[in-house]
């Protein structure tokens, strides 16, 4: 059963309803997972989006800030989620589709501004957040998964416009690089969006800072899609959609897409 799969974080899901919406019909995903809903599960839009053919919906989320949610076309159940680093944020859900896939949804701490966790308490967080993610795969070794999501991390130099200019700006520190790669291995998760795009720039998020983001360029790619060794032949058909950074009133994020013939 082919399916394909986009992961984005929306940066509040009510206010830019109107963007969820027009995905779910231009380009139709079967799975969406969104990060950073910045609502109550109550809140969501949930009715819009089941009257568009997304009647399967799982999803944790809390007033204002973080929130994920699991939005399909196919049948799948909830598969519970994890409180990384007892933070008491709603950053991880978790479905499992018919076919036995677990589609597991993050969004992990961004970090704060300094890489420094003895001043920065959001950057030790993150840390710590990646570090209990590492053990637990290595715990419970992940089988016949994806896992997807805003995981604030550009690892590779051209996965960020400039590796000299943000070696140490937080996202592309070697210490973050470092702690995702080591949360990578444990489960042995095979990063399927390079996995089809093996080299060349690439990126999923563009700072609002930037007064014209597409001339600029400046982006990172922070968005991930991983699968698991079992099913990653199986993928393909990455791609980030770009233009969705200039939709009006924008996510500062692209959705990211992979199908999956399963």
């Amino acid at each position: 059963m082919p399916f394909t799969l986009a992961t984005w974080n929306i940066n509040s899901v009510r206010l830019r309803e109107p963007l969820v919406c027009q995905l779910l019909e231009q380009e139709a995903p079967d799975v969406l997972c969104l990060q950073e809903c910045k609502s109550p599960v109550d809140k969501i839009p949930l009715e819009t989006f089941r009257a568009l053919g997304y009647a399967h919906i799982v999803a944790r989320g809390q007033k204002g800030y973080n929130g994920v949610a699991i939005l399909s076309k196919l049948p799948l159940r909830d598969a519970g989620s994890r409180d990384f680093a007892g933070l008491g944020h709603a950053r991880h859900v978790a479905a499992e589709l018919e076919n036995g896939v677990t589609v597991h949804n993050f969004y992990v701490p961004a970090g704060g501004d300094v890489a420094d966790r003895e001043v920065n308490e959001k950057f030790g967080q993150k840390l710590d957040y990646l570090s209990e993610m590492r053990d637990w795969f290595h715990a419970e070794a992940p089988r016949k998964a994806i896992l997807v999501g805003d995981l604030n991390i550009a690892p590779r130099e051209d996965d960020v416009w400039s590796h000299k200019a943000l070696l140490k700006v937080v996202s592309h520190t070697t210490i973050e690089v470092e702690a995702l790669g080591e949360t990578q291995n444990a489960g042995a998760w095979v990063d399927i969006t390079r996995q089809d795009i093996p080299s060349g720039q690439l990126y999923s998020w563009w700072s609002y800072r930037a007064r014209d983001w597409d001339a600029a360029d400046k982006g990172r790619r922070l968005d991930h899609v991983w699968a698991t060794p079992d099913i990653s032949a199986a993928a393909h058909g990455s791609r980030v959609l770009r233009a969705a950074r200039g939709w009006e009133k924008p996510s500062d994020h692209a959705p990211v897409f992979a199908t999956f013939d399963l």
